[in-house]
């Protein structure tokens, strides 16, 4: 025989206690009893909650690279727009249609570039970063108390004159960026 328990719950408890007491095959006995071996045996029902927590740690991980990849490309598009906004002269209006004939076929290469590349599940972004991190492993560390910029203490880019750093130019791209823009 069980021994026998009484106890005070709140309106709220008693009344979701009736409702799943109402289930068939089940009873409020049953239900408390269940509830409080789980609450006192924590242990017991362990490798349900291990799992959760296994799930919500790799849901965390993706989310961070996930984050991580957003920063990413968004400090990439800003460059590049940077970049393209300084270096980029008007054109006189007789080369004009010239140029945006060129752009709209560019644009269409571009387009077809992303297209195959989300098609075959590449990810520029892992691409870019382990050739940075494997061919220059300091670029991104920083001196935070110095406030020195990024890849700071490293020699000048290789391409580049010391007139274009001290005028603040950019370079020039490299041989190897140029190899790279028929690969993307």
């Amino acid at each position: 025989m069980k021994p026998k328990l009484s106890a005070y719950v709140s309106d709220s408890v008693a009344q979701r206690l009736e409702l799943a007491a109402r289930r068939p095959g089940t009873n409020k006995s049953a239900i408390v009893d269940a509830a409080l071996d789980r609450f006192l045996n924590p242990e017991r029902d362990a490798s349900g909650d291990a799992a959760l927590i296994r799930r919500l740690d790799r849901m965390s991980r993706q989310l961070d690279r996930a984050d991580r990849d957003l920063s990413i490309t968004a400090e990439t598009i800003a460059l590049f727009v940077r970049y393209y906004l300084t270096i980029t002269p008007p054109l006189p209006s007789g080369d004009q249609d010239a140029a945006r004939a060129l752009g709209r076929e560019r644009f269409e290469m571009f387009v077809a570039q992303v297209g195959k590349r989300v098609a075959s599940g590449g990810r520029l972004v892992a691409d870019v970063m382990e050739q940075v991190s494997t061919s220059n492993p300091d670029l991104f560390m920083r001196h935070l108390e110095e406030g020195a910029p990024l890849g700071a203490g490293k020699e000048p880019f290789a391409t580049g004159s010391r007139s274009q750093h001290a005028t603040g130019e950019q370079p020039g791209p490299s041989p190897a960026g140029r190899e790279e823009v028929g690969h993307v």
